[in-house]
């Protein structure tokens, strides 16, 4: 495997030392709650999809459509639909990996029977802090929403996975799955927690599909992108929690592997970047975050083109 892009960057592999014994090809796997549309938030974890699978990892995707059920996501035949959109943006970015959707194999008797099994060692507390990330209305959680870690850990055992790739919102649900999967007839997985970019407002704000300024769906157009880029947060020389700096280092980079700047020549002319570390000193020394902007746009832009057309379910 080629560790180099399986450590870019991620925040954290739970344990390093034991990728050297999953061989050239382990099997990986990422969820993914099939609602609303998919949008920039995602192609962080996209983008670490495609290190995964040219590391040399089998890659599978899930659409967990029960697990969006039972996350109140809507009702299975609307998610269904939004499923298969998700499959067809995953396809149209270039995503090499096999898709499986949840209800193909979350209702089997030996699933639900291995569900139950872990329920019951697991107490309702852990369970609860184990989604306080991930769930919709923690606050107001259902039972079915209690389920869903058990069912995550389970998941990782019936598509017989290696690899856990996720946000670090994920890391107490792998922890589950590193404890118990051994005592379950399934080896503790590799969890592979990754970067991810923070809402176009900035800081304390997060991205959400129900408000539409603090994210960029996949299907918009030029004009949009270009509109919501040029309003993000983005201080002068301020690189912590900066989104426009962070697509470019977790999308940008790793698709296209430069980032043109073009400036007139009274500003410095223009600057062809071949590495995010130069794109970061370039803006601590000085690179206007308007010229930065534009140039996030039409790289963002370029990178969408393939997914014009696919157009969410309504």
């Amino acid at each position: 495997m080629k560790l180099d892009l399986i450590k870019r960057n991620t925040i954290e592999i739970i344990e390093e030392k034991e990728l050297s014994g999953l061989g050239d090809s382990p099997t990986a796997y990422c969820g993914y709650e099939p609602s609303g549309p998919v949008h920039l938030g995602h192609l962080a974890s996209i983008e670490k999809v495609k290190d995964l699978v040219s590391a040399g990892a089998r890659v599978k995707i899930l659409l967990a459509d029960v697990h969006a059920w039972l996350n109140r996501k809507g009702d299975l035949t609307d998610i269904a639909e939004w499923a298969k959109y998700w499959e067809n943006v995953f396809k149209a970015l270039g995503v090499e990996a096999e898709f499986v959707l949840g209800s193909d194999y979350q209702f089997s008797e030996d699933y639900v029977k291995d569900v139950f099994l872990l329920a019951n060692e697991l107490t309702i507390n852990r369970a609860l802090r184990s989604m306080q990330q991930v769930a919709r209305d923690v606050e107001n959680a259902r039972v079915s929403q209690i389920i869903y870690p058990a069912m995550q850990v389970m998941d990782i055992k019936h598509l017989r996975v290696e690899l856990a790739l996720g946000g670090m919102e994920q890391r107490k649900i792998h922890m589950l799955a590193r404890e118990y999967l051994p005592k379950m007839g399934w080896k503790k997985p590799v969890c592979i927690h990754h970067e991810l970019i923070v809402s176009l407002k900035g800081p304390g704000t997060k991205m959400s599909s129900s408000d539409p300024s603090t994210i960029i769906a996949v299907h918009e157009d030029k004009e949009s992108i270009m509109k919501k880029i040029n309003s993000a947060y983005c201080p002068k020389q301020e690189i912590k929690d900066n989104p426009i700096l962070q697509i470019a280092k977790l999308v940008i980079f790793p698709e296209l592997g430069s980032l043109k700047i073009e400036r007139d020549a009274k500003y410095g002319g223009d600057l062809e970047l071949n590495s995010y570390q130069e794109l970061e000193d370039a803006f601590k020394s000085g690179l206007h975050p308007l010229d930065l902007k534009r140039a996030v746009a039409e790289a963002l832009s370029e990178i969408l083109k393939p997914c014009k057309g696919l157009k969410p379910p309504i």
